[in-house]
């Protein structure tokens, strides 16, 4: 395998969806509100939120290296570090990278938006090297799935939404809630199919807290809880922004019951590819909804 190649794997660009769903969500939800779109500050949050991601799949790849959670018996995808393609240092290196392009993409937008935008920013950036090191790693306390809601849910919408049209409702709080319990189901299927492996290191991830049945019992929960945080939509009489999402809901059932009848096992991986998608065509059928 050439450097390049697995430069290119270490970064995960198949988890880049969760990057990708909140600001799609977002600028749906504010143009049917609405207000004039500036591409600017979606292109400028979309890059350094990418940023972000993959310097945290980065730190996440060399950490759990080091910890011993990723070994030769790993069912998840390929890991750079464990494979020897680049040592910890190098990993942590590109891990540094991508989070200082993410302060420089995010340069325009903490300038635009002020003092809440420079705090969300800093915060992201330091929380996703917290994810998986520090002296007190997020995934490794069980927290990695309150990340996930906050960061690439309600903070990313709330964000977004705050610089676009420079205040935040409860409509963007809503969204919030609703994208980030989606993308909270990639890394509770990646934490399912690792229990085994994430038990020997003394991972507590919720998975291995819950064990396998209230793990999978997690999954079906934020696989369906974002069609009942909709009803908020059929309250205010936005009856599209309801229905419209309801047809990537066989998906979603599909998803929740491949996992309770499938053991953890390297066909997960197939699955987070699958809920990579659920989310993003949710997020585009959100969209579309806002504008009917």
């Amino acid at each position: 395998m050439t450097k390049t190649k697995a430069w290119f794997l270490a970064a995960r660009p198949k988890t880049l969806s969760a990057s990708v769903v909140p600001i799609v969500a977002t600028t749906g939800l504010v143009a049917g509100l609405g207000y004039e779109i500036h591409w600017w500050i979606v292109v400028c949050a979309l890059l350094s939120s990418f940023c972000i991601q993959i310097g945290t799949n980065f730190v996440n790849d060399a950490m759990d290296f080091k910890k011993g959670a990723d070994t030769e018996t790993r069912l998840g995808p390929m890991r750079v570090t464990q494979q020897g393609h680049f040592t910890f240092k190098q990993v942590m290196l590109f891990a540094t990278v991508f989070f200082i392009l993410a302060a420089v993409f995010g340069l325009p937008l903490a300038l635009h938006g002020g003092l809440p935008i420079i705090v969300i920013g800093f915060f992201s950036i330091l929380m996703g090297y917290a994810y998986t090191s520090g002296p007190w790693p997020l995934a490794y306390h069980g927290l990695g799935d309150l990340f996930v809601i906050l960061f690439f849910g309600l903070i990313a919408v709330g964000g977004l939404f705050y610089l676009l049209t420079g205040q935040y409702t409860l409509e963007a709080f809503i969204v919030g809630l609703q994208i980030g319990f989606l993308s909270t189901v990639l890394i509770a299927i990646n934490n399912l199919r690792d229990i085994h492996q994430d038990k020997l290191v003394h991972k507590k991830t919720l998975a291995v807290r819950f064990g396998v049945l209230g793990a999978r019992i997690w999954i079906g929960f934020l696989i369906l809880i974002p069609f009942f945080a909709g009803y908020y939509w059929l309250s205010i009489h936005r009856f599209w922004v309801y229905i419209v999402p309801l047809v990537c809901f066989p998906l979603g059932l599909s998803i929740a019951k491949k996992i309770f009848r499938t053991e953890p096992s390297p066909v997960y991986n197939r699955y987070l590819a699958l809920s990579s998608v659920y989310s993003l065509i949710f997020s585009i059928l959100l969209a579309i909804g806002f504008q009917i």
